[in-house]
């Protein structure tokens, strides 16, 4: 690589460009009320980062009587629904940094384990252009944390994903991009990440180009 920025940057969805998940655990809530059962916090932290999979088989386990393919249909609806009438503000920082992204024409694209329905709506908030591609969990047969993900965005972008970069917030997407050979930016989010696990930690305010500049900075021998 001869630029000191990256090739592309990949964004995880929920936690790292937005919060939209009180709203997709108000659609897993309703629903499981709707037949009588109860979607706790404890249910939403254990499916956080996790493939949407796991969400659609905590519900079945909780006794709602629905196929997966119905359930997700269900949940991407009424989620959807739930943002189309809620101001769902992008993260402290983030709205400047994808200025930024766009300034410099970095290609970015959003790698989500969630339905890229929903992630789409994020992009299409961003700066013109910015967004590339979107991968959600209809796209891909191993989501994180396989790095299937994140290499079929790099492969979308036309990048190499040694020479990119992934922000992510949860353990199973850092290990899904640090396993794809992206440089991985840790921001906060509801589950904790380990300090030995991605390349830097940050907080979402601290997302820069000059923070980028100095990741890919060349190295004194």
């Amino acid at each position: 690589m001869t630029s000191s920025l990256p090739a592309a940057i990949f964004f995880d969805h929920d936690g790292t460009l937005v919060d939209t998940e009180p709203l997709w655990a108000q659609s897993k809530s309703d629903l499981a009320v709707q037949f009588g059962k109860r979607w706790t916090e404890e249910d939403t932290l254990a499916c956080l980062g996790r493939p949407m999979t796991d969400t659609l088989v905590r519900l079945q386990e909780l006794g709602i009587p629905l196929s997966k393919p119905e359930l997700l249909a269900r949940l991407t609806t009424d989620a959807r629904e739930i943002i189309s009438r809620t101001d769902v503000p992008f993260l402290p920082g983030i709205s400047a940094f994808l200025e930024e992204l766009a300034q410099a024409q970095i290609p970015a694209a959003i790698v989500t384990n969630a339905t890229a329905e929903i992630a789409n709506m994020t992009a299409s908030r961003t700066p013109e252009g910015l967004i590339r591609t979107v991968i959600g969990n209809e796209d891909v047969t191993d989501p994180k944390p396989n790095p299937q993900p994140y290499l079929m965005a790099a492969q979308r972008l036309g990048v190499s994903p040694e020479d990119s970069v992934a922000v992510e917030d949860s353990p199973s997407g850092v290990a899904s991009a640090m396993a794809a050979g992206m440089t991985t930016i840790v921001v906060p989010g509801m589950q904790p990440v380990g300090p030995e696990q991605g390349s830097i930690h940050l907080n979402h305010e601290d997302l820069t180009l000059e923070a980028l500049r100095d990741l890919f900075a060349p190295r004194p021998a």
